[in-house]
């Protein structure tokens, strides 16, 4: 199976399956992370009543410069410089970012005495409860763990996700191979079967995400001719709160059916399969399932639909292509509706 389907395939039981451990929802995204980590699928534990306030912003996200804008807007009219705290960034990037935030109407904003004046129109909620990473890795060798638990290390010790987990395919063997690797400890294991569907064979610890982190810069080979120290630096829980709002503001825009976004759904040999209750591409002409790297303009077997396609049943807008966008568009609308309703889902874990 490959990486990209198997990854759908956990989002969907995500976020079909995963119980927060409060009476809270959760909102699945794949493919976000940082500069320099990206993890392949997020889960956000969220709290519903407060997710429904945040509504009020919109559907798009918040980056870090608007979050930093709307998050400390006073109540009251004040010229800006005076309100907010020091961005660490020259003040005409926060004037920018007021403009932006006015023309979408989040913020109150007037010029006064040739100053700029801003107001809280919403007061931002504290919506997201937890964070948890999760790495897919279907067919877990021993290269592919080599490499694999260097990054897990890095993400215990610097803590930004409350859990970190590994997703893998089962295997016939008495005991998983996923068990016997060296991987840290503090790392969960779920395993995936096609019939049974996951199972937990090894609980998480719970990492230190309100405290400092430690981000590993730099580390010694792991070889007799190296003895050099390793570097790393410290990051404040501060930074790593913002750091893991602005990921969960991505998070809550895109979920985790935007892989359709940057694939060919109006190619005619483009399909969408249901499997383990996940809409997975498929391909025709290559007669298996598709990656978003392979299914693009510069495929070779690229063949636009054909015009009649599209008044067979269809829209006139537009063909099967069409239809399978505004399908996943929907259920992304859907879903997140859903994470706004207080009743929750599923025992807990």
């Amino acid at each position: 199976m490959y990486e990209f389907g198997f990854e759908l395939r956990v989002c969907r039981w995500a976020e079909r399956e995963w119980s927060p451990e409060s009476d809270g929802s959760v909102i699945v995204s794949r493919q976000l992370g940082t500069r320099s980590r990206r993890w392949d699928t997020i889960v956000l534990e969220v709290d519903p009543d407060a997710l429904s306030q945040r509504q009020r912003f919109g559907r798009k996200r918040l980056d870090s410069d608007l979050l930093h804008v709307v998050r400390n807007a006073p109540e009251e009219w004040a010229y800006y410089r005076e309100a907010l705290p020091d961005p660490g960034y020259p003040w005409r990037y926060v004037r920018e970012t007021i403009h932006e935030a006015g023309n979408r109407g989040i913020l109150d904003t007037r010029k006064r005495n040739n100053k700029i004046e801003i107001r809280r129109r919403f007061e931002y909620p504290d919506w997201l409860t937890r964070t948890i990473a999760i790495e897919n890795k279907p067919d877990l060798d021993a290269s592919a763990t080599r490499a694999l638990a260097d990054q897990l290390e890095r993400d215990v010790a610097f803590g930004l996700a409350d859990e970190v987990w590994v997703a893998t395919q089962a295997t016939d063997q008495r005991v998983e191979p996923a068990l016997l690797e060296d991987l840290p400890v503090e790392v969960g294991i779920l395993v995936f079967d096609p019939d049974n569907g996951a199972t937990i064979r090894w609980h998480p610890r719970r990492l230190a995400a309100d405290e400092p982190g430690t981000r590993i810069t730099e580390r010694p080979l792991k070889s007799e001719y190296d003895r050099s120290a390793a570097r790393f630096e410290y990051v404040s829980p501060e930074g790593k709160a913002d750091t893991r709002l602005a990921l969960a503001e991505r998070a809550y825009e895109r979920g985790w059916r935007s892989y359709i976004d940057t694939m060919r759904p109006d190619c005619r040999y483009f399909e969408g399969r249901i499997d383990s209750g996940a809409l997975v591409p498929y391909c025709g002409a290559k007669c298996r399932e598709q990656t978003a790297a392979e299914c693009s303009g510069s495929c070779p077997e690229f063949a636009p639909e054909p015009p009649a396609w599209r008044t067979k049943g269809w829209p006139i807008e537009g063909g099967p292509g069409k239809g399978i966008r505004n399908l996943l568009e929907r259920r992304r609308k859907r879903v997140r509706s859903r994470a706004m309703e207080t009743t929750p889902r599923g025992s807990r874990r």
